[in-house]
């Protein structure tokens, strides 16, 4: 028995250490130079929106407010993907200045210099979320608005102009109006500000819009690049934070940029 008990200990702990080693080589991944990530760029193959209201449509009808009322305090992708946005974050978002942060929740995944910078009052962060509860638990946000993006016909209402990042988490693709909703999110931010749609592969299948659920991971990265094109954001990219074939969920940022003043006016 003790031998038994032995041989136990042995593989317990060499399972360990061996799951030990291929956490700290994904953590290492999620700490490489974003400027080295696998990426395109951008282009739609036509001229005009292409898709229809149709493709909006969703399961589940009812408004998003009952949906969310009771707070989630859950994550929505794993421990690896978030480290990955988390260096995203560290290496892309403003240390100064102000944050939009779309479709909030109880946390932003935002790094810890980065909520350091907020705590010393450097960075201020502005969530938009359904749920007040999950909104005033955020340590990263230094406000919130309590808001259904999809019902809104102003979903930029009462924010001042200037941002010069907006991030949004896994929730795009429950936007019925995102040509509507990232028209209006490019108003509200600085020239030269950027976006950071993160993606993953991971949803509540009855909120997502219908034609998400039709698309295969590139066509969904190419319908995100779609909604930033049409709606005035410039140059947009898909970088692989995380690719699908692991055991680790999935994650891509779809990013852009607003295009800045030129300095120049026509007389």
């Amino acid at each position: 028995m003790f031998k038994t008990l032995q041989s136990f200990q042995r593989s317990f702990f060499q399972t360990s250490a061996r799951s030990a080693a291929l956490f700290a080589g994904f953590m290492s991944q999620d700490s490489r130079m974003v400027k080295d990530l696998p990426r395109r760029m951008y282009k739609p193959a036509y001229d005009s929106w292409p898709y229809s209201p149709a493709d909006f449509k969703r399961m589940d009808e009812s408004t998003d407010d009952q949906f969310y009322t009771s707070p989630r305090f859950v994550n929505h992708i794993d421990d690896y993907a978030i480290a990955a946005l988390k260096n995203y974050y560290e290496q892309t978002l403003p240390h100064r200045g102000r944050i939009l942060d779309l479709c909030s929740s109880w946390v932003s995944h935002f790094s810890p210099e980065l909520d350091v910078a907020v705590s010393k009052k450097e960075l201020q962060v502005t969530g938009i979320g359904m749920n007040r509860r999950e909104l005033e638990a955020n340590q990263s946000l230094t406000d919130f608005i309590v808001r259904d993006l999809n019902t809104v016909d102003k979903p930029c209402q009462g924010l001042k102009s200037g941002y010069d990042a907006v991030t949004c988490v896994v929730s795009i693709d429950y936007m019925t109006k995102p040509l509507e909703l990232l028209r209006a999110v490019h108003e509200v931010t600085a020239p030269g500000g950027r976006i950071h749609l993160a993606i993953s592969n991971r949803c509540f299948p009855t909120k997502a819009v219908g034609r998400w659920l039709k698309l295969d991971e590139d066509q969904r990265l190419n319908m995100i690049g779609d909604y930033l094109w049409f709606s005035g954001w410039k140059d947009p990219e898909i970088v692989t934070l995380k690719d699908v074939g692991g055991w680790t969920d999935p994650l891509w940022i779809v990013t852009a940029v607003k295009a800045k003043d030129t300095g120049k006016s026509e007389l």
